[in-house]
């Protein structure tokens, strides 16, 4: 065989054929993320089944903690039969702690995210401050909980 024998690759076949496999490898790659793309609502899905039953156990005992709550304070207004003011004192705080217990028992995690959003959203700055109060009142907290370093640079200075 000459050298003008051998086959010279046609150009646009050539193109076309890179073309393809430019398709056939963005198929591959989207077919690939969507996988990933369903896994991952997936995974959401679970964490957040997962997260709103642990929610829902803890709400269950913070609503029963405010009923044992009311429940003791009416067993304290017992101890009060001889000065009804008082007595009506403890029984209204009762009552309104066992509306409370009740009122955390019926409604969902979403209620009362929605509720608080909303509160937020109409009262942004109490939300601000209380953050600021929280953090602060935290970080003072921290600060007296942690240990000294020993070696005080102020104890140098002492006689």
């Amino acid at each position: 065989m000459a050298a003008s024998e051998i086959p010279h690759p046609d150009p646009a076949h050539a193109a076309a054929s890179e073309q393809a496999e430019w398709r056939g490898l963005k198929g591959d790659v989207e077919g690939i993320a969507d996988v990933a793309a369903e896994r991952g609502r997936g995974l959401m899905d679970a964490a957040r089944l997962q997260a709103q039953t642990f929610v829902e156990g803890r709400k269950n005992d913070a609503a029963q903690s405010v009923h044992d709550l009311a429940k003791t304070l009416r067993d304290s207004s017992k101890d009060f039969e001889d000065r009804p003011n008082i007595k009506a004192f403890f029984d209204s705080a009762a009552d309104g702690l066992s509306q409370l217990g009740g009122s955390i028992e019926s409604r969902s995690f979403a209620d009362f995210y929605g509720e608080a959003e909303a509160f937020a959203r109409r009262a942004p700055v109490a939300v601000a401050v209380g953050t600021f109060v929280a953090g602060f009142i935290a970080a003072r907290f921290i600060k007296s909980s942690s240990l000294p370093p020993e070696g005080d640079a102020r104890d140098s200075f002492r006689a």
